[in-house]
This record gives C-alpha cells, sequence and structure tokens, in this order.
C-alpha cells in the first residue's frame, strides 16, 4: 500500500508555524534548552526542532508533550473551543449528519 502525500493548505502551515514559533518562544522565555526540552518531553531534539518550525508531520500527541513541559497543556484545551460556525448551525437547526457518509471505493 502506497503512502498518500500530504497536501498543507498554506493556510494551514501558517498556522502550524505560527505555534512553532509560539512554542519556541516559550521555551526561550522559561531558559530552557532544546535539549532539556527534548529530554522532559522524552523526544528527539530534531523532532522538538520539527515542532518549532511547524512540521505537520510531527504527530499531535507530540507537540502536547512539549506543551505539557513548558506548562501549557492547558492551552490544548482551547482549541476548537469556540466553534462559531457550529453554534450558527445549531442555531439555525440545519440538522447534521453524527457520521460523515461512507467514501464510495470506486477502484
Amino acid at each position: 500500500m502506497s503512502k498518500k502525500k500530504q497536501i498543507i493548505l498554506p493556510k494551514t502551515q501558517r498556522v502550524l508555524t505560527e505555534l512553532g514559533e509560539n512554542i519556541k518562544l516559550a521555551r526561550l522565555r522559561r531558559k530552557l534548552s532544546s535539549e532539556q526540552v527534548a529530554e522532559r518531553a522524552n523526544i528527539s531534539r530534531p523532532t522538538l526542532s520539527s515542532i518549532e518550525k511547524g512540521s505537520p508531520t510531527v504527530s499531535i500527541g507530540s507537540y502536547l508533550l512539549v506543551l505539557q513541559v513548558l506548562g501549557l497543556e492547558k492551552d490544548f484545551l482551547l482549541l476548537a473551543k469556540d466553534d462559531e460556525l457550529g453554534r450558527k448551525l445549531q442555531d439555525a437547526k440545519i440538522s447534521t449528519n453524527a457520521r460523515a457518509p461512507k467514501k464510495k471505493n470506486n477502484e
């Protein structure tokens, strides 16, 4: 089975890049070296470097481990908290399926 190539839209990449920069700034403010943070998060230094660059290939769990080391794990809970569009749809009583429709296997 061949691996599918990830397609990251420029807007999404900008979000990841900004997140990585924010993580790096938080590390520097705490005067922690990349080696210290990587060791405490139980990840490699290259993985931490990828996180700080906003790499989309690093697992979300690794991002969370680094946030935990920096004491910012509660910030993670703020993601998708204010679902403005979802609330508007709910208020408009537009029904949505509980599940996405199944893909048709045309291959």
